[in-house]
């Protein structure tokens, strides 16, 4: 049975006094949660404060990542930069980053590749937009997001790999897809990478992120293929995060 993963996706909020303090409650709150993995992704900025405060009761990872291992790309944090701070996890290919910095399927897959070759798990975000899930274009557009990595990086590599489901219309707008779509397209991830190797695509953790809330998330992840969930906005509130949590485990 796959052990639950809940992600906490900070994005660019607080300060380092709000962040400390939500550091600080989480561990608090969760530490004792046995049954769930749980890691943070706070801002570029504030990892290192995390780590220190989270002193190892939880994980903590990261938003983003650049391709190159160094050089001259100003501005920009390594995977092997994040691991030295001890990262684990790093997004990638979140519609965020999609669609504001125009990151496509080939840049996606390139993050990806330089998550593993830096020793982090990366979390794959896939997902479609509101006009393609009208158009009936969802699975097709959630396979085309897998194949680009796949294609590049190998099947092997999903066997270290996490891949979050966000439907895009679903992310800040309070709208979560119903448990019944959420499950279909997680079906269909599994299935996808099953087509390439069955016990990678039973083993692997595919979360959902799309306003994921404290009142809806034990629906969620009562599906068979929903294994957790990367979650937004909620992940800011310690009693709606640990809520989450708890329900997963």
């Amino acid at each position: 049975m796959r052990r639950s993963l809940v992600v906490g996706n900070w994005k660019m909020h607080g300060n380092s006094e709000s962040i400390a303090a939500l550091a600080s409650g989480l561990k608090a709150e969760l530490a004792a949660i046995g049954q769930v993995d749980i890691a943070v992704c706070p801002p570029s900025a504030y990892i290192d404060s995390t780590r220190r405060i989270l002193d190892g009761s939880l994980t903590y990872g990261a938003q983003n990542l650049c391709p190159q291992p160094e050089g001259a790309f100003t501005g920009e944090i390594s995977a092997e930069m994040l691991a030295d701070i001890g990262c684990h996890y790093v997004i990638v290919g979140h519609s965020e980053r999609r669609s504001l910095y125009a990151e496509n399927d080939d840049i996606v897959a390139d993050k990806f590749i330089a998550a593993q070759r830096g020793q982090l798990t990366p979390i794959l975000c896939v997902g479609e937009s509101l006009q393609q899930r009208e158009s009936g274009e969802t699975l097709a557009v959630i396979e085309q997001q897998l194949n680009a990595v796949i294609e590049a990086a190998g099947i092997s590599a999903f066997s270290a790999a996490v891949v979050a489901y966000e439907p895009i219309w679903a992310i800040g707008t309070g709208k979560t897809a119903s448990p019944e779509q959420a499950q279909a397209v997680h079906a269909h991830i599994r299935s996808v990478l099953a087509a390439k190797d069955a016990e990678i695509a039973t083993a692997i953790r595919l979360l959902y992120g799309g306003s994921v809330k404290a009142d809806n998330a034990a629906e969620l992840f009562a599906q068979e293929d929903i294994d957790g969930a990367l979650v937004g906005g909620a992940s800011l509130d310690i009693a709606a995060f640990s809520t989450i949590c708890k329900s997963a485990a």
